[in-house]
Parts: C-alpha cells; sequence; structure tokens
C-alpha cells in the first residue's frame, strides 16, 4: 500500500514536471506572438504617417501648381490615371524610407540595410 501511494506520488510529479515544460513553451510561444505583434504595429503606425504625409504634399503640390480642380478629380480617378513614372517614383521613395518593395518582404521595414532583392527590381 505505502509502495502504491509513493509510485502514484512519482508519476503525479512526472506529469506535473511535464506540465511545467508545456507551460515554458507556451509563455516563450506567447512572447514571441507580443513582441511580432508590437512590431507590426509600429510598422503599421509608420506606415499610416507616410501614406498622411504623401497624401498631403500631392495636394499641396496639386494646389500650389494652381490645379485644385484637378486634384479632386484626380482623387476620384486616381485608379484610372496612373502615369507611368509615378509607380516606379512611389516604389524608390518607399524603398528609401526604409521599407521593402520586392515580393518576397514588400511593406516590411528594412532592418539590415539593403536588400538586394530590392535593389535588383529597381534597377530592372
Amino acid at each position: 500500500m505505502t509502495r502504491d501511494l509513493f509510485d502514484q506520488v512519482e508519476r503525479m510529479e512526472a506529469v506535473l514536471g511535464q506540465m511545467l515544460r508545456e507551460t515554458a513553451d507556451i509563455k516563450r510561444n506567447i512572447k514571441s506572438l507580443i513582441e511580432e505583434n508590437k512590431r507590426l504595429s509600429i510598422e503599421n503606425q509608420q506606415l499610416r504617417k507616410l501614406l498622411k504625409t504623401s497624401a498631403v504634399t500631392v495636394r499641396a503640390e496639386l494646389a500650389a501648381a494652381g490645379l485644385a480642380e484637378e486634384a479632386s478629380a484626380d482623387r476620384r480617378d486616381e485608379e484610372s490615371h496612373v502615369h507611368v513614372g509615378e509607380g516606379y517614383d512611389n516604389l524608390a521613395r518607399l524603398y528609401n524610407e526604409g521599407f521593402h518593395i520586392c515580393n518576397v518582404y514588400y511593406g516590411h521595414l528594412r532592418t539590415e540595410g539593403d536588400c538586394l532583392f530590392c535593389l535588383s527590381f529597381l534597377h530592372k
């Protein structure tokens, strides 16, 4: 009877040890997800700020050129009236502001200098 009780306690101890290891793994996964969420939130804020800045700059440039009427029409029709060089210029600007423009990491922050994929895309 005493031996059975001791064996039972040992099995319980093994189960608790396994649960503790699983709990530590889950905590590491949660920490990783929290860090990724924070990084993506910061990246999202930077992209929103960049988008607002770009929109204000374009409107200011159009207004300065005396094209205020065309500016409102351009906003309505911007998808159908994209000029050939504008897309390239926008991608080059995004790259210079620290974002990937390649199909591999598009939109992510460049944290380790230049990206060969982005550079090859720009030089096409």
